[in-house]
C-alpha cells in the first residue's frame, strides 16, 4: 500500500471511498468535500481544492496515486470499480470500541455466525472473526498492509498500530487469491506518527458489571530518510455471567407455543430411562407409572431404592445450566508493534513491520454432563449402589446399547476451557522505483506464527470412570469394591453414580478428574514481488500494468494429552471432553497481472470510461492449480456520475483444518425430524418406535467432526464461483458535500467445503431415504440419537445476493458548527443452500429474512446510521445501528425448522432492533489533552429471545444482538 506523488488534474469531488491526498498550500481558501463511508462518522474522504487561476495559469495538484483494495494498480481516481468502504483513524476513535472485532461486526455487510467473545458455548478464545455477506470468515479474506493475517482474529491486531480500515465488498480471488470471496477487509498501519501518544480508557455496564481497560502508548519520529512507531497496549475485559441478565439466566425452550423453562436432562440427581425393550425395563416402567425416572431431591447419602424415585417432569426436574454459563467470555490481551522504513537510495527503501499479541481468554459452561449411552459406558446392572438391577448405559466393547442414564456431576464445579494465545506476525521487504519511469517494484517476506495452549478443567478420565461404574460388590472386610468376589479390580473406588450427594462418591470422583491440555501451532511463511506502472498512451489515458509473484506456505501441528485424542469413532480417554489432532502442510505458489486500460474520455455521454482486466494462475500442492479473473468497467457519463460493474472469478482452497484435522467431539442443537414419528422413513428414524411415542430429550445431539482425509474424502478441491457487483456512485453538483451510491451484488458458489452440521444430515436424510447423508446417523437400540457424523466435504451450492446503499451528507459549516450525516446499508435479497446438487430429494434451505443454528442470522435489512458535530475544541457523535425484522423456524415442513420444539412448521417473527449509542469530546489543547465519554445502547434494548432450542448460547443470537445492555465509557487521550 505504498504509492509515488504523481501530477494529476485534480477531481472537483470527493467520493466515497477515497483516500486522504496531501495538497499544496493555495491562497485560496481551502474547500473540502467529505464522504463518511460508513456510518461510523467515517473521516475517510478525499480532501480537493479548488483555487481561482490567473488569466493563462494552469491549475494543477501534486497528489498521491494510491493502491487501493480490491486491485493493484496505483492510481489517483478516489472512486474506481472496486466498492469500498474506508474507516479513518478518527472513526474508529469515535465509536470508542474496546476492539477492532467489536467495531468492524458493526458493518452491515457483516452477517451469519461470526464468532466473538460474547460466544462461550464454543467460543472464549476471545476471537473475532469476520463474515462479509454471511458467507463467514473463511470466505473473508483478513489482510494487513496487503498482507495476509496469520491469525484469523482482529482482534489480535493492535488498534494503536491502525490509521485506517479498507473494506471491499466484491469477490476478489484475481487479486488476492484464495478466501477473498465475499469480501477483503485490509487494515492500513500508521507509518507516520510525530511525538508521544497515551490513551486510557475505562467502560462497564449500568448494571456494573462487564468492565473493561485498556491502555496504549505509541511514539514515532521521522528524520529525512528513515521513521519508526512503535507502541505498547494492554486490554482487559471482565466476564458477565448469564444469570445477571433475565434473558439469559433460565434455559428456556418453545414447547407447544409456549416459553418453558426446560434445562438439560443430565441433571444433578440424574435422569433414568426404561426403555431398552426388555421385560425387565417395562416392569419397572410398569411399577413406575412412567419410562423416565429420577431421584427426589430430598434423598441424602448412601444407597438408594426404587422407592425414592419420581416421573421425571422435563419442566419441574431438568437442569438448569444457563447460570453458569457467560454471556461475556473473559480476556486480556498485551500488544507490542514496530513499524519502520529506511531509504537506502533515492529509489530503494527498506522497510518492515512487525507485532506480538498474547492474549489469556476463557470459557466456562455448566458441570460436566453424563450421558451413559452417548458417552459409550456402562453404569452395570451389578453395580453394588444400582437399585434397578438393570444396565444402563452402553457397551463399548460389544456396541450393545441399554436403557438411558443421564446426570451432572456438580460437585466437581464448572468446565473451565482456559486459553493463552501467542500471534507473531512480521513482514519486511525492499521497495523502489525504476529510476525516473512510472514503475514501482516491491519484494517482501511476511511470517506468521500462532500458537495457542488452552486447558480444559472439570472432566473424568473415562477408563476409570467405567470401571468405577461397573459390577462392584460388598467384600467380606465390609468394604464395596470394583469387579467380582473371584476378579477385584485393583486401584478401583466403585462410585455410587444413583446418587452424587453422597461423600464418599463426591470423594472418589474428584479423583478421577482430569484436565486435559493441548496446544497447537499454525505457521505461515509467504514471499512476493510485484511491479507496477504505466505500459504506454492511448487518446484516452495510460494503460497501468501490475504483475507479481507469490510463494506461500502454512503448516500446523498439535500436541494434546493423549487421554484426550479422539478415535475414529470421535471417543476418548476423557468423558466429554475429546479433542481433534491436526497434523499437516502445503504450499501455494501463484502468478498475477493486472491491466487498467482507458477507453474512451472527453466524449459526449463519456466523461471516462475504463477496462480493468485481471487474472491470477494458482497451483496447490494438496488439490491442484486453478486460474481466477476478473473483469471491471467504469464509466462516467458526467464527472460526478460514475457507474461500475465487475464480474469475477472466485474460489477457496481447502484450508489446514478441513484438510487434516482429526475426528473430534461435537455438542450440536438440533431438532430430531423423528419426533413423534408413526412411520414413513425408517432409514433416517432407524430403531424408533412407529407409535408416535419417541420424542427428543435434549435440541443437544452428540457430533463427530472429522477432516476431509480422515472422513475419506481424499478427492477434497476447490470451491468456485463468480461475484458480481454493479453499482452507482453519484455526487450532485447541486448539494456539496453529498454522496449517494448503491450496489447490486451477487455471489454463486458451487463444491463449497463445508463440516456438515447434524441438523442438516437429519433433515436431508429425513427428506429422502436414499440420501448421502443417511450413513452418518447412528441411533441406539430404542432409536435415541447416538451420534451423527459431521464431516467436512466437497458438497453443496450456495448464492446470495443483494443491494448495499450509502448516503452520506457533509453539511456546509455554520457558525453552530459543521455536521456530518451518513446512512448506509445492505439489503439481503436471497441466501439459499443446496446442501446436495446430486440428490433430486435435496431440500433448499432459504435463510434470507431468517436464522438458523447451522448458518446464522441473515435480517433482510442492516443499517448504520450517523450524525456528527465539531464546533471548535468541542465533538459529538450519534450513531445507530439498525437489525432489521428477522424470524426462526420456517413454516414450510420439508425445511425441518421449526421453532418450537413440539410442533412442526412453526415459523416466530422477530422485530427490528435498533441500538442508539451517544459520544462526546473536548480537547485541552493547552494540556494537549482530550477527554471523551460515550454511552452505547442508550435505550438498554435487550436481545430477542430465540430460545434454546434454537440458539446455543443465552437463548439469543450473541453475533447479531448487543446482550450486555448500557454501556458506559470514558478515555482520556494525551499527546507529547
Amino acid at each position: 500500500m505504498r504509492s509515488a506523488e504523481v501530477t494529476h488534474s485534480l477531481f472537483p469531488r470527493c467520493h466515497r471511498a477515497t483516500t486522504s491526498f496531501p495538497l499544496p498550500h493555495s491562497r485560496a481558501p481551502l474547500v473540502r468535500a467529505l464522504a463518511v463511508a460508513l456510518l461510523m462518522a467515517t473521516a475517510c474522504a478525499a480532501q480537493a481544492q479548488e483555487a481561482p487561476t490567473t488569466e493563462g495559469a494552469e491549475s494543477t495538484r501534486t497528489l498521491d496515486s494510491v493502491v487501493v483494495t480490491g486491485s493493484r494498480i496505483r492510481r489517483v481516481d478516489a472512486e474506481t470499480a472496486n466498492p469500498v468502504t474506508i474507516i479513518g483513524r478518527e472513526a474508529i476513535e469515535a465509536t470508542g470500541k474496546a476492539t477492532l472485532g467489536d467495531l468492524i461486526q458493526e458493518l452491515p455487510a457483516i452477517a451469519g455466525n461470526a464468532t466473538n467473545p460474547y460466544v462461550n458455548n464454543g467460543g472464549g478464545t476471545g476471537a473475532s472473526a469476520v463474515s462479509l455477506r454471511g458467507l463467514g470468515d473463511k470466505r473473508t479474506l483478513v489482510l494487513v498492509n496487503g498482507v495476509r493475517l496469520a491469525y484469523n482474529d482482529v482482534n489480535s491486531i493492535p488498534a494503536a498500530m491502525v490509521e485506517r480500515v479498507e473494506v471491499l465488498g466484491d469477490g476478489a480471488s484475481a487479486v488476492y487469491g484464495s478466501d477473498a470471496i465475499g469480501g477483503v477487509v485490509n487494515f492500513i498501519l500508521r507509518d507516520r506518527f510525530e511525538g508521544v501518544q497515551a490513551s486510557a480508557d475505562y467502560g462497564r455496564t449500568s448494571r456494573g458489571d462487564g468492565s473493561r481497560r485498556n491502555y496504549s502508548l505509541t511514539a514515532g519520529h521521522a528524520w529525512d530518510r528513515a521513521s519508526v512507531v512503535a507502541g505498547v497496549s494492554y486490554h482487559k475485559i471482565d466476564e458477565v455471567s448469564a444469570a445477571q441478565r433475565a434473558f439469559s439466566r433460565d434455559a428456556l425452550n418453545l414447547v407447544d407455543g409456549e416459553a418453558v423453562k426446560q434445562g438439560s436432562s443430565a441433571t444433578p440427581y440424574g435422569t433414568l430411562s426404561f426403555d431398552d425393550g426388555s421385560a425387565e425395563a417395562a416392569a419397572l416402567a410398569a411399577a413406575a407409572g412412567c419410562s423416565r425416572v429420577t431421584l427426589d431431591s430430598a434423598t441424602g447419602a448412601g444407597p438408594t431404592a426404587q422407592g425414592d424415585y419420581h416421573c421425571y417432569d422435563p419442566t419441574a426436574d431438568s437442569y438448569n445450566y444457563q447460570p453458569f454459563n457467560l454471556l461475556q467470555t473473559p480476556q486480556e490481551r498485551t500488544n507490542a508493534f514496530v513499524l519502520g522504513s529506511y531509504r537506502l537510495t533515492d529509489n530503494v527503501e527498506a522497510y518492515g513491520n512487525a507485532y506480538f499479541t498474547k492474549t489469556h481468554s476463557a470459557s466456562i459452561i455448566a458441570p460436566v454432563p453424563i450421558f451413559a449411552i452417548g458417552d459409550n459406558f456402562l453404569v452395570s446392572a451389578d453395580n453394588y449402589y444400582n437399585p434397578f438391577g438393570i444396565n444402563f448405559g452402553a457397551d463399548r466393547v460389544t456396541g450393545t446399547t441399554y436403557n438411558a442414564f443421564n446426570t451432572r456431576l456438580v460437585s466437581l464445579g464448572n468446565r473451565q476451557y482456559a486459553y493463552n494465545t501467542y500471534n507473531l506476525q512480521t513482514n519486511a521487504g525492499l521497495r523502489g522505483g525504476f529510476g525516473d519511469s512510472s514503475w514501482q517494484w516491491d519484494a517482501n517476506f511476511n511470517y506468521g506464527r500462532v500458537r495457542q495452549k488452552s486447558v480444559n478443567n472439570g472432566f473424568l478420565n473415562y477408563a476409570a470412570f467405567n470401571q468405577a461404574v461397573g459390577p462392584s460388590f460388598l467384600d467380606s472386610d465390609g468394604v464395596v469394591k470394583c469387579g467380582t468376589a473371584g476378579s477385584i479390580i485393583a486401584g478401583c473406588t466403585p462410585i455410587n453414580l444413583f446418587n452424587t450427594n453422597d461423600p464418599a462418591t463426591v470423594e472418589a470422583l474428584e479423583a478421577l478428574v482430569v484436565n486435559p491440555v493441548s496446544t497447537s501451532t499454525y505457521t505461515v511463511k509467504q514471499f512476493e514481488a510485484n511491479a507496477n506502472g504505466d505500459l504506454f498512451a492511448l487518446p484516452a489515458g495510460t494503460v497501468n500494468l501490475a504483475v507479481g509473484l507469490s510463494y506461500r506456505k502454512e503448516s500446523t501441528s498439535t500436541r494434546a494429552d493423549e487421554l484426550a485424542v479422539a478415535n475414529l469413532e470421535g471417543l476418548c480417554g476423557v468423558v466429554e471432553f475429546c479433542t481433534t489432532v491436526l497434523n499437516g502442510s502445503f504450499n501455494v505458489k501463484e502468478a498475477y497481472a493486472e491491466t487498467l486500460i482507458p477507453l474512451l474520455a472527453d466524449k459526449p455521454f463519456v466523461h471516462a470510461m475504463n477496462l480493468s482486466i485481471g487474472t491470477r494462475f494458482s497451483d496447490y500442492d494438496s488439490v491442484g492449480s486453478t486460474t481466477n479473473s476478473k473483469v471491471a468497467l467504469e464509466w462516467r457519463p458526467i464527472e460526478n456520475l460514475l457507474l461500475r460493474g465487475t464480474v469475477s472469478e472466485v474460489f477457496r482452497a481447502p484450508n489446514i483444518n478441513e484438510l487434516y484435522a482429526g475426528i473430534g467431539g461435537d455438542a450440536a442443537s438440533a431438532i430430531d425430524p423423528c419426533n413423534g414419528y408413526t412411520g414413513g422413513n425408517d432409514v433416517a428414524c432407524e430403531n424408533v418406535p412407529t407409535d408416535g411415542s419417541y420424542h427428543q430429550a435434549d435440541p443437544q445431539v452428540s457430533g463427530r467432526t472429522s477432516g476431509a482425509l480422515v472422513a475419506g474424502y481424499d478427492g477434497l478441491k476447490p470451491e468456485t464461483g463468480k461475484s458480481y457487483d454493479f453499482g452507482v456512485v453519484y455526487d450532485p453538483l447541486w448539494a456539496e458535500g453529498l454522496s449517494l451510491s448503491a450496489d447490486v451484488w451477487r455471489i454463486n458458489l458451487e463444491d463449497t467445503i463445508a463440516t456438515v452440521s447434524a441438523q442438516t444430515v437429519l433433515n436431508q436424510c429425513y427428506a429422502n431415504a436414499a440420501s448421502a447423508f443417511c450413513p452418518l446417523i447412528h441411533r441406539n437400540d430404542n432409536g435415541t440419537i447416538y451420534y451423527i457424523g459431521e464431516p467436512t466435504v466437497n458438497l453443496g451450492k450456495l448464492w446470495t445476493k443483494g443491494v448495499d446503499f450509502g448516503a452520506n451528507y457533509r453539511l456546509p459549516d455554520t457558525r453552530w458548527g459543521s455536521f456530518d450525516a451518513g446512512l448506509n446499508g445492505t439489503y439481503v435479497a436471497r441466501y439459499d443452500i443446496n446442501p446436495d446438487p446430486t440428490d433430486p430429494g435435496t431440500v433448499v434451505i432459504h435463510s434470507a429474512g431468517k436464522y438458523t443454528y447451522s448458518y446464522g442470522n441473515f435480517p433482510r435489512i442492516r443499517a448504520l446510521g450517523t450524525l456528527s458535530w465539531k464546533r471548535g475544541p468541542w465533538s459529538a457523535a450519534w450513531r445507530t445501528r439498525y437489525v432489521g425484522h428477522t424470524s426462526i423456524g420456517s413454516s414450510d415442513a420439508r425445511q425441518n425448522l421449526s421453532a418450537d420444539s413440539a410442533l412442526p412448521a412453526v415459523e416466530r417473527k422477530i422485530g427490528a432492533h435498533a441500538y442508539h449509542s451517544l459520544q462526546g469530546g473536548y480537547d485541552f489543547s493547552d494540556w494537549h489533552t482530550r477527554v471523551e465519554v460515550g454511552v452505547d445502547n442508550l435505550g438498554d434494548k435487550q436481545p430477542p429471545l430465540f430460545y434454546n432450542n434454537n440458539a446455543n448460547n443465552g437463548n439469543t443470537d450473541v453475533m447479531t444482538y448487543d446482550v450486555l445492555g448500557r454501556y458506559l465509557w470514558a478515555r482520556v487521550t494525551v499527546t507529547f
